[in-house]
């Protein structure tokens, strides 16, 4: 018999209400706004939570919403594998953004993204990417208990993504799909499926995508991703930048075989094919679903709103049991484990941007791979946050970054990164072109004085750049 949280009203087993069907969607981004409303049979889309303001929300997905399409807020950001609990601040902006689009659910990441500082005693440091967590005893406790956290804060149902890793952990007591399988029975957190990411892992990693499938438990999965990739450096990188491979498509069709997911979504966020080859990806992946699901019917689904009806009541009749067998010990992580998690976590990261050995164990070639990566990814979102930087520098930009990206890691996200690097340029006297110096000078001082320049002083630096220019 389920048994009921009475703090959640969460069945362990079974979970809230899900989000329903959801079809075929893509993710929605800036670039290919135009594109994603001109799409045919287009149900619904997915959105960067961390790229939206809840109060003012773009022209384009205000459009799709007044025709019906589904709008989920997919971030990126929290950190849920992390050592510390979950920031309360990001829960907050996680769950304003879910009521402003009138989402079913909200979704994030089974990953660290920032480690050290108070828990550990040790500098703050952020990745700027998201990193694996080991597949332990000690990081499941935690997650879970994570996970009930950021359950209470937000309106809407969670589902956790599995990410791709360049990297795997020495000592991990669990395959993938038990992880997920005790992490989904502990928490009743949906899944969001990855099989880009499971074709990732299994080209960098070595791990089977079919028995992870047979692990999961796939009547939690909320929905899936596919997307595409390369091979550079002897890895597999998951770049979402690149056309969906077969392999990618046939893990999907394995996935299909075994359940029917509520919502299959396509990931594409560089390097953006005209409309029309986004429209024939789709295609090609509703043509793989349905090929697939030819011969079954839908497997009962515990997490549908179907079904929780009567997977409530029974839990409901045994919510006494639920109170009285678990303990404080059983819902809360082990102070021990968050620290011994984030003692590890901590040296990973400080290897990986601060320059630190490699913690014993770990592949050093890899970890020289996802160095580089890091760095490599530092810089593209650099330029894309802070445009002006690669414009103002020219060809010199990228060599300019990853010499800084070597000695100084990120710390306050991708805004105050490109701050930092246009300040350590001007303190080492460059660039050399006095011109392009006192164009960066500028750029610098608008955006690092205590509060932004006004009109006048806005108007004076343009028009003096424009005569410098000349």
């Amino acid at each position: 018999m389920k048994q009921l949280d009475t703090r959640t009203g969460r069945s362990r087993l079974g979970g809230r209400s899900g989000p329903g069907r959801l079809g075929i969607g893509i993710g929605w981004r800036p670039e290919i706004a135009d594109a994603v409303e001109r799409l045919p049979g287009l149900d619904w889309v997915e959105v960067v939570a961390e790229n939206l303001c809840s109060g003012h929300l773009p022209a384009s997905l205000a459009r799709l919403r007044e025709r019906g399409v589904t709008v989920v807020p997919h971030g990126v950001s929290l950190g849920i594998g992390g050592a510390e609990r979950p920031d309360e601040k990001r829960l907050a902006d996680l769950a304003a953004r879910a009521e402003a689009l009138g989402s079913p659910l909200v979704t994030e990441h089974i990953a660290f993204v920032r480690a050290g500082g108070a828990l550990t005693a040790s500098p703050r440091l952020e990745a700027g990417h998201l990193l694996p967590v080991p597949r332990t005893r000690d990081a499941l406790d935690v997650l879970c208990e994570n996970v009930r956290i950021a359950q209470d804060c937000l309106p809407v149902p969670l589902a956790l993504e599995n990410i791709a890793a360049l990297i795997s952990w020495p000592g991990e007591e669990m395959t993938e799909g038990q992880f997920l399988a005790e992490l989904v029975e502990r928490t009743g957190v949906r899944l969001l499926i990855d099989v880009a990411n499971l074709h990732t892992n299994h080209l960098n990693r070595g791990e089977d995508p079919v028995k992870a499938l047979d692990e999961l438990p796939v009547e939690a999965i909320a929905y899936v991703h596919v997307a595409g990739g390369m091979e550079r450096d002897g890895v597999w990188h998951d770049t979402h930048a690149h056309p969906v491979p077969r392999p990618v498509l046939d893990i999907l069709a394995e996935l299909r075989s075994r359940t029917d997911p509520p919502g299959v979504l396509l990931e594409r966020d560089d390097d953006f094919p005209p409309a029309e080859e986004l429209a024939a990806e789709l295609e090609t992946i509703r043509a793989t679903v349905t090929v697939a699901g030819r011969g079954r019917g839908t497997v009962p689904d515990a997490f549908s709103g179907e079904t929780a009806g009567t997977a409530d009541a029974d839990a409901c009749a045994d919510t006494e049991t639920y109170a009285d067998t678990e303990t404080d010990a059983e819902t809360a992580a082990d102070v021990h484990a968050r620290e011994r998690l984030g003692l590890a976590q901590a040296a990973l990261l400080s290897a990986l941007v601060a320059g630190t050995p490699a913690p014993e164990g770990f592949d050093a070639r890899r970890l020289g791979v996802q160095i580089r990566a890091l760095a490599a990814k530092r810089a593209d979102v650099v330029a894309k946050v802070a445009p002006e930087l690669p414009e103002i520098l020219g060809g010199g930009y990228r060599a300019a970054f990853l010499a800084y990206a070597k000695s100084r890691h990120m710390h306050g996200g991708y805004r105050r990164d490109a701050l930092d690097f246009a300040e350590q340029l001007l303190i080492a006297g460059r660039p050399e072109d006095p011109v392009a110096r006192r164009r960066l000078t500028h750029w610098w001082q608008d955006r690092a004085a205590p509060r932004p320049p006004g009109r006048t002083t806005r108007f004076v630096r343009a028009a003096r750049a424009a005569l410098v220019r000349r």
